[in-house]
């Protein structure tokens, strides 16, 4: 090993943190230092990484610092081990987070039914609050996607920015966002794909609807909160008999009720079951019917099933076949008429008053209907009960029966569903106890994916319907475009053999109105990024060099819906699983240990805190934790990581000082001590790799900062006498030669962590990027004649020679001109091996005994104080 010689000049009179972003971002953006290879053509020399694609809607939080941050440490260790990375970056756009941040940003809303502006100017632009739906300007459909292009655009400028700045290793290269023409033809391709294979398929059916945001919401989108409610016990009639009583909470569906339901084995209910009875108020009848769902021990233990109230009807309607009889809207209210099955008129009256109302008021109007007619047993009895949200909404989600697009995900089909349970078993989960939650996951799942929304920004499906003579779609012969055709917008644009005058017309066509979950285009990240349309025109062969890739990187909370989705697009597409690992961060929390998240207002925006504290420093808090595990938000390590940065240059300036050493080094290390340091620091190297080969990059900084550490604090004192030249050349050269070598490899073992420290360091004395170098390897800093321990042993020794001057209240300068070291008999052998650097070190001109026993000590000491010389 030979290096070129450190150049005084070249090293600052002060290194600092300061300003070595902006110095190194530029030049590895100018030197293309993170560029991947096209032309690699070996899949085994790649490791490839799917990166989650941040959602562009405010600003990013200190939880993306962390989670990326991982990995970015495991892809410049792939790097320097010799592997080409793959590692894209994508912004994910469309979504309803994106709708909301522009209609709260600009004072707009979306309106399907207004034509396009192309002067038109929204009322704000960042300069006002949040503002009532009700005050938002409508805008046409167009106008309100380019606004939402307009605005992610600015918030991905300054996401590129901040990540640049925390010195993530990415290719910056190959950059997608997901509504660009390359996301949109990709998802939409695959769409067609999954639609011909029969993977796709639009059905009317019950679903789950969020009136607020008006946009049906997937299985995966759930969180159960509590939400006040009340039991209702009311009373079911029969010709000739006692009532049958029930107990609901939601009395306003009495007129959606389609059965009784009570289990096959309650004895209380069995003579019933095969009866009908007749609902309060409307008088229409309804069975009573058995199903082994019931709880007898909860309620009265028979339950009404209306159309729809909860997920339970849903599975009766649908097991039982019951009839369909829906009364609430998309918009959240009751019908505008009377349903048909409703003829009583004094049913029909009452149905009369409720039309129109929201759930709430039409609760109201049948509660008091009951009393009247005195079919309310009782007073309603409040209670807390668990209610489905969508997980960005604020109010309950309803049950609608609309056409949807849905992909089979297993939900409904037990062999599909093992399949997949079964593409688990392909993945190395990190942690292995995540795969637990995918199996679950899976396994738990009741229905297919919902893949429709009810937005505007967002990947069109790319599906017209032919008109009927009466206008009618015909949902069973739909209209499909090309491969070569894609990106499509059927809301925009006219199938082969129309025009747009035939848009909406009999005989014509109509374009699907919907667009994709943004989760349909982000289960496609590998091949969006891997131009897998590009491998399939024949175009690209990027596709089969990164895919399957190697690292699928994200959070736990969405092991349901982002990783389980891109396995289900894999699995249908390629038959495989989308890549053989997937590191699962955890979350940051706060000081109360919970997560940190927008919607709760704990969140710690990075901006400010990377400029306190450098970027080097938060990537070693973020570095501090393992996959799988929480973390608190820790100013206090980031403190730790910067005086870790600082050391390191300063540390290295010292020691680069002594002057250079010609020809091989490894051939100029012949002290022992010198060749014991590097014997320990090749344990770090192997442990370090270790540690990165387990994904558990926190071993690898950990053992590496505690050699560090050791590095400074004993071994650079040991020899900085000796290095001066205090005992001739050879000695000299021996230290200098080991602190080079010692140097090189640190900085190697800390690159992932520390990229411009590390950076800075290495342009003083070498040339290209550290980032680019080789990971160290054992084998390199093992030299002939270095013994295990015998740096600890000296460092034990000196620790005692400190605290004896400590004891007695000197400076470390003064003189100890005698003094007896005590312990075990191996080590004093050690201690004797380096005891010119230890007399050097500790300032010990005296005698120095060595006595056997069972703790290091150093006794009987005699000193002379050091005495600062007065200066004239």
């Amino acid at each position: 090993m030979t290096t070129s010689p450190a150049t005084p000049a070249s090293i600052p009179d002060k290194p600092s943190l300061d300003g070595l972003e902006d110095k190194w971002g530029a030049v590895w953006q100018e030197d293309g230092t993170y560029t991947f290879d096209r032309e690699i053509g070996d899949r085994s020399k790649v490791f490839s990484i799917d990166t989650p694609p941040p959602t562009a809607s405010g600003s990013l939080h200190m939880g993306h610092v962390f989670s990326y941050t991982h990995t970015d440490c495991m892809a410049r260790y792939k790097r320097m081990a010799g592997f080409e990375v793959f590692y894209p970056i994508g912004w994910d756009d469309n979504g309803l987070p994106t709708e909301k941040r522009v209609q709260n940003y600009y004072g707009v809303r979306g309106d399907a039914s207004l034509p396009y502006d192309p002067v038109f100017e929204p009322p704000f632009r960042g300069d006002t609050k949040s503002i009532k739906a009700a005050d938002q300007k409508p805008v046409s459909r167009q106008n309100f996607i380019e606004l939402c292009d307009e605005l992610t655009v600015k918030d991905e400028e300054a996401f590129e920015s901040l990540f640049r700045r925390l010195g993530f290793s990415l290719d910056w290269s190959i950059q997608y966002r997901t509504i660009d023409d390359h996301s949109r033809a990709t998802a939409q391709q695959a769409f067609l794909r999954n639609l011909a294979r029969g993977e796709a398929y639009t059905a009317q059916a019950p679903g789950l609807w969020d009136v607020t945001f008006q946009t049906a919401v997937a299985q995966a989108e759930l969180e159960a909160r509590d939400y006040p409610g009340a039991y209702h016990r009311v009373a079911f009639h029969r010709a000739g008999a006692d009532p049958v009583h029930i107990e609901t909470t939601r009395p306003e569906l009495l007129p959606a009720c389609v059965a009784l339901i009570a289990h096959p084995d309650d004895e209380r209910y069995q003579p019933l079951f095969g009866s009908t009875v007749r609902s309060p108020l409307f008088g229409v009848e309804v069975p009573v019917v058995a199903h082994e769902a019931a709880e007898p021990d909860k309620g009265a233990g028979i339950a009404m099933c209306c159309t729809f109230g909860d997920l339970t009807d849903v599975q009766w309607w649908r097991e039982l076949q019951l009839p369909t009889r829906p009364v609430i809207t998309r918009a959240g209210r009751i019908v505008a008429d009377a349903p048909e099955w409703i003829t009583d008129p004094d049913g029909r009256d009452l149905f009369a008053r409720m039309s129109g109302k929201t759930v709430h008021g039409a609760r109201e109007v049948v509660v008091d209907a009951l009393r009247e007619t005195g079919d309310l047993d009782g007073e309603p009895q409040k209670t807390q009960r668990k209610a489905n949200f969508y997980e960005r909404g604020e109010k309950p989600l309803e049950i609608v029966t609309s056409r949807q697009w849905y992909i089979r995900n297993g939900g409904r089909d037990a062999e599909l569903n093992a399949a997949l349970v079964n593409r688990g078993d392909e993945i190395g989960f990190q942690p292995d106890f995540m795969r637990a939650r995918y199996a679950n996951w899976v396994a738990g799942l009741n229905g297919d994916w919902l893949i429709s929304r009810q937005r505007f920004f967002g990947v069109p499906i790319p599906v017209w319907y032919p008109l009927d003579e009466d206008g009618e779609p015909r949902y069973d012969a739909p209209i499909v475009p090309s491969e070569d055709q894609l990106p499509v917008d059927p809301a925009a644009q006219a199938p082969d053999g129309y025009d747009e005058s035939q848009r909406d017309q009999p005989g014509g066509f109509t374009g699907d109105p919907d667009v994709m979950d943004t989760w349909a285009t982000s289960s496609l990240t590998p091949q969006i990024a891997g131009d897998w349309r590009g491998r399939e025109a024949g175009t690209s062969s990027l596709f089969d060099v990164v895919f399957p890739m190697d690292i699928r990187p994200q959070a736990h909370d969405i092991i349901r819906t982002w990783l389980f989705a891109t396995v289900v697009r894999s699995h249908f597409e390629h038959g495989t699983v989308p890549w053989t690992n997937a590191a699962i961060s955890g979350w940051i929390l706060d000081p109360d240990r919970k997560k940190m998240s927008k919607s709760k207002g704990n969140v710690v925006t990075p901006e400010d805190v990377v400029k306190e504290h450098s970027a080097d420093a938060v990537r070693y808090w973020a570095a501090s934790g393992r996959l799988g595990t929480d973390a608190a938000y820790d100013t206090g390590q980031m403190k730790v990581g910067r005086r870790l940065a600082i050391k390191l240059l300063n540390a290295s300036k010292f020691a680069l000082s002594f002057g250079e050493v010609e020809g091989d080094l490894r051939a100029a290390v012949t002290d022992p001590l010198d060749a014991s340091m590097l014997a320990g620091l090749a344990e770090v190297v192997d442990a370090a790799t270790a540690g990165f080969e387990r994904w558990d990059y926190t071993r690898s900084l950990e053992v590496t900062e505690t050699f560090f550490w050791t590095f400074c604090d004993d071994y650079l004192e040991l020899v900085k006498d000796r290095a001066y030249g205090s005992r001739g050349e050879s000695a000299a050269a021996s230290a200098r030669a080991a602190l080079r070598i010692a140097l090189d490899a640190l900085l190697r073992l800390l690159a992932p962590f520390l990229p411009y420290a590390t950076e800075e360091v290495w342009s003083w004395w070498k040339t290209g990027s550290v980032h680019r170098a080789t990971w160290p390897t054992a084998d390199e800093l093992r030299i002939d004649g270095g013994r295990a321990g015998l740096l600890e042993a000296v460092g034990a020794a000196l620790s005692q020679v400190r605290k004896a001057k400590s004891d007695a209240k000197v400076g470390m300068r003064s003189e100890i001109t005698a003094a007896t070291l005590v312990g075990p008999s191996h080590l004093l052998e050690l201690v004797r091996t380096a005891e010119d650097d230890l007399r050097a070190t500790g300032r010990i001109t005296g005698e120095l005994g060595y006595t056997d026993g069972d703790e290091v000590a150093l006794r009987d000491v005699e000193l002379i104080p050091f005495v600062k010389p007065a200066t004239s």
